[in-house]
C-alpha cells in the first residue's frame, strides 16, 4: 500500500477563502480521481485570537483591520458570492453578520480528526457561520454542529473545558506560526512544500499531479 499524500490545511472557521480554497481543492481531487490517494487533516488558525465573546460587526471589522472602505468591502463580499455560487457554497452576508471568536470550535474540529468527521465538522461549521447565519462561538451551535455530523455531542462538548484539549490547539497553533504561516489558507503538501490563498482549480490539479506521480516513484 503506498503511502497517502498527506494535506494540511491551515485556517479558520470564518474564513472565506479558505472555504473557496478547499472546495476549488476538493474539485480539483475529485476530477483527477484521486479520492484515495489522498489524506486531508485540518489544522487551526484564528484569524482573531483575540476577539472578545460578543464578536464584532463584519465591515467594522473589516475596515478597522484591513482599511478597506465600504465600497470595497461589497464589491469583495459580492466577488466571494459569486466564487461561492459556482463552487456550490451559499455566501450569505448580512448588515448585522459578526465576527466571532473561533477557538472552541477548533478544539472541536481537533476533537473530530479521531473518528474521521473533520471534514464534515468543518464544513458543518463554515456553512453554519456563513450560509445559515449562525454564531459558530456560541456553545449550543457548536453541540449541534456535533450532532449533525454523527459525534458524540456529550463526550465533544466535555472537551471545550478541557484544559489538555485546549492547550493542544493552542500549541499547534503556535507550530504553524513558528513556521511562518500567518495566512490562510495555507494548504501544504506532506510537510515539504506548500502554496497560500485560494489557488485556482487547476493549479491544485498540476501540484497534485506531480505529487502524486513523484510519491508513486519513491
Amino acid at each position: 500500500m503506498k503511502e497517502k499524500l498527506k494535506i494540511d490545511i491551515v485556517s479558520d472557521v470564518v474564513c472565506p477563502w479558505c472555504t473557496i480554497g478547499y472546495k476549488r481543492l476538493e474539485k480539483a481531487i475529485t476530477e483527477l480521481g484521486v479520492q484515495d490517494q489522498v489524506e486531508i487533516e485540518w489544522q487551526p488558525f484564528e484569524l482573531n485570537p483575540n476577539m472578545p465573546a460578543e464578536g464584532q460587526n463584519v465591515d467594522e471589522h473589516i475596515t478597522e483591520k484591513y482599511g478597506s472602505t465600504k465600497e470595497q468591502q461589497e464589491e469583495s463580499k459580492r466577488n466571494m458570492t459569486e466564487v461561492g455560487e459556482e463552487l456550490g457554497f451559499k455566501f450569505d452576508y448580512f448588515d448585522e453578520m459578526r465576527m466571532v471568536n473561533t477557538f472552541e470550535a477548533h478544539v472541536l474540529l481537533e476533537y473530530a480528526k479521531d473518528f474521521g468527521k473533520q471534514t464534515e465538522l468543518k464544513m458543518c461549521l463554515t456553512t453554519a457561520f456563513f450560509s445559515e447565519r449562525k454564531d459558530v462561538s456560541k456553545r449550543e451551535i457548536l453541540k449541534e454542529a456535533l450532532l449533525s455530523v454523527g459525534l458524540n455531542a456529550d463526550e465533544g462538548m466535555a472537551k471545550l473545558d478541557n484544559e489538555a484539549a485546549r492547550n493542544k490547539v493552542r500549541t499547534k497553533q503556535n507550530y504553524w506560526k513558528n513556521l511562518g504561516v500567518n495566512s490562510v489558507p495555507t494548504i501544504v503538501f506532506n510537510r515539504k512544500s506548500a502554496v497560500t490563498g485560494a489557488q485556482p482549480v487547476d493549479t491544485f490539479k498540476q501540484v497534485l499531479s506531480e505529487l502524486i506521480k513523484e510519491q508513486k516513484s519513491v
